[in-house]
């Protein structure tokens, strides 16, 4: 009784009980039973409300999305044994082909329809076909396709006379905002679910290995085989993203649920306008691997914020231009980069062979250095030199040894020089920076290490209430992890 009295005496105060101003509130069986029906009235208005904005997005959206069949040639060891010319004189194989489905959006780019779905879905097809919501379907070919970011854009004749979707702002999403995917699970037509933006520019492993995708929309809308290349719509009926990845379990093989993730909008448009005109996407590179600058980091850096180039690739752009490790960019062209997402977005969309003004904070000192961008290669694999081993030793948590062939192998290391990190202890600084056992150690406060002596001598100084910088090799790239 005492809740209904305080929700109808706040009603009354503010003059939204049926419309009406009341000036005095007397709690009685009548006023209780009044209250409880205006606290029913309100929640049934505001579920009315959110079920009505949920249709009106779906029916905005739902006719743009398409079916997408795709027959495709699948190898398999007999395959492979058999394509010798020498058995194919004298047996007469079949090709064996599959049929998979996936899912796709029409958009109108440039005047002209395309069919927009992810590029695993139409990769080593030998023939598509693209169905639309009223059963109309026809044949479609690729116009080009984006690997990085699994984009594939696809013609198709009179684009089904199907409306275009309307195309969102993936920049405006924020944390909590619903979200509707729609596609084809396990080739069900049209299927809807709904659900939240979870998190926002999360980096996600690729399955195969061969990198990550950056700044994904990370959201619990179920998502199945079959909705890859669908949309994800938010609330007023646009498009913002293209669903792309399930998260189905963790290394350990521990089942997880309503973890999915869809490239954003506003990233495959800018893709699009290279696709749409020679069929691929090339990026500008500059030859830099970089992180976040964290905070604390400011004291050794001399600056709060910007990206910090945690290594150099020997030969490149950057490289030829005179950039080195341990540099903070805090600006392209005259643009402010605040963290190492600003500089990839600002470099990556510009044309090869365009000279750039980098602005950058070199221990505490600014200057400007100027770097012609290249186009960005594939990553190679370097084979790895192993120098014999030693002791151990430890130090903030950490116990560290040589690099030996057997730690090499251990942890798939290519570092050659430096300390490699055998134990990190829980609780520990070192823990709490987030140095991982493997990590391999090449410099303390900007000080190279070169091996087990050399880090004695340089850490034998420093207490361990000190706030320590490390440099450090995972996974062959370079990080600065802040020891505090």
């Amino acid at each position: 009784m005492k809740r209904a009295a305080l929700l109808f005496a706040g009603l009354a105060a503010v003059g939204l009980v049926l419309g009406l101003t009341v000036s005095h509130v007397t709690v009685s069986s009548g006023s209780l039973a009044v209250a409880q029906s205006t606290e029913s009235s309100v929640q049934e208005t505001i579920a009315a409300s959110g079920q009505a904005a949920v249709k009106s997005a779906i029916a905005r959206a739902a006719p743009g999305v398409v079916k997408i069949e795709v027959v495709k040639r699948v190898a398999s060891i007999w395959d492979q044994f058999f394509d010798d010319p020498f058995f194919r004189r004298f047996f007469d194989l079949p090709q064996r082909e599959v049929t998979s489905v996936g899912s796709g959006f029409v958009i109108d780019y440039a005047g002209k329809r395309y069919v927009l779905t992810n590029a695993h879905v139409v990769e080593n097809a030998t023939s598509i076909r693209v169905t639309a919501k009223s059963g109309k379907d026809l044949p479609a070919k690729v116009v080009g396709t984006d690997t990085m970011l699994d984009l594939a854009v696809l013609a198709v004749e009179d684009a089904l006379d199907v409306p275009p979707v309307v195309l969102g702002d993936s920049d405006a999403l924020e944390i909590g905002d619903w979200v509707i995917a729609i596609g084809n699970p396990l080739g069900l037509s049209h299927t809807v679910t709904l659900g939240i933006v979870s998190a926002l520019g999360r980096d996600v492993p690729r399955p195969d290995g061969t990198g990550y995708f950056r700044r994904m929309i990370q959201t619990d809308a179920a998502i199945n085989p079959g909705n890859s290349g669908g949309p994800l719509v938010n609330a007023f009926g646009q498009v913002v993203g293209m669903n792309t990845l399930i998260a189905r379990s963790t290394e350990s093989g521990v089942a997880v649920e309503g973890i999915n993730f869809a490239v954003p909008i506003n990233e495959i448009l800018k893709a699009m306008a290279q696709i749409a005109v020679s069929g691929r996407v090339t990026r500008a590179w500059l030859g830099v691997y970089i992180q976040d600058v964290v905070p604390g980091m400011e004291r050794q850096l001399g600056v709060r914020q910007g990206a910090l180039v945690a290594e150099v690739v020997a030969g490149g752009p950057a490289d030829k231009a005179g950039v080195k490790a341990g540099d903070v960019i805090v600006a392209v062209s005259g643009r402010a980069i605040t963290n190492a997402n600003d500089l990839q977005m600002e470099i990556m969309y510009r044309a090869v062979g365009e000279k750039v003004e980098l602005g950058i904070v070199r221990g505490g000192r600014s200057m400007t250095i100027t770097v012609v961008l290249g186009e960005r290669p594939a990553e190679e694999a370097q084979a790895p030199g192993v120098p014999p081993a030693a002791e151990k030793a430890e130090k903030f948590g950490l116990t560290v040894q040589d690099i030996t062939s057997e730690l090499a192998q251990k942890y798939s290391l290519r570092q050659t020089s430096g300390v490699v990190v055998v134990a990190v202890a829980v609780g520990s600084k070192g823990y709490w920076a987030g140095v991982r056992e493997g990590d391999v150690i090449v410099a303390v406060n900007r000080t190279d290490v070169a091996n087990l002596a050399e880090w004695k001598q340089t850490v034998a100084g420093l207490r361990e209430d000190e706030e320590v910088l490390l440099t450090v090799v995972r996974g062959g790239r370079t990080w600065f992890l802040l020891l505090r």
